[in-house]
């Protein structure tokens, strides 16, 4: 599985796996322990993991969500310590991640969002977060 393969529903909480295009939307499989499909249709907002990005001060003006993910999993691996945090220790931990992101535009709320998501990759696909570290590895083996 990959991060194109992974979508968001505006209006419910969770990470769904994309099964296929159907006449009226897509299918899709959440990623939790119940499994459960749904047809959500073109009146619904789907956004795939892999077009998501979090605004930054740079020149390109954003940060794929995806690398923010690899980041996340390569300082933490899993173990992030946000449960039951406030607002001021969510924006630190994003300093800390992407020092450059908009603190105007991106809200804690946005980053709770974040963390769940990473949580919930972590748990029922690793396999996602795992990629970019081998890909990382074996560029750098060639490099030598």
């Amino acid at each position: 599985m990959e991060f194109k393969d992974i979508a968001t529903v505006s209006g419910k909480p969770g990470l769904y796996k994309v099964l296929k295009p159907s006449r009226s939307g897509v299918i899709l499989e959440s990623l939790d322990e119940k499994k459960g499909k749904l047809v959500v249709g073109a009146a619904q907002r789907v956004s795939l993991l892999s077009e998501i990005s979090i605004y930054t001060l740079t020149e390109e003006g954003a940060s794929p969500l995806q690398d923010i993910m690899y980041k996340i999993e390569k300082e933490f691996q899993g173990d992030t310590g946000l449960e039951g945090a406030d607002k001021e220790e969510y924006q630190a931990f994003m300093k800390h991640i992407l020092p450059e992101f908009d603190e105007e535009r991106v809200y804690a709320s946005d980053v709770k969002k974040l963390i769940n998501w990473y949580h919930i990759l972590r748990d029922q696909c690793p396999e996602v977060l795992e990629e970019k570290a081998a890909e990382e590895t074996d560029s750098k083996e060639e490099e030598k």
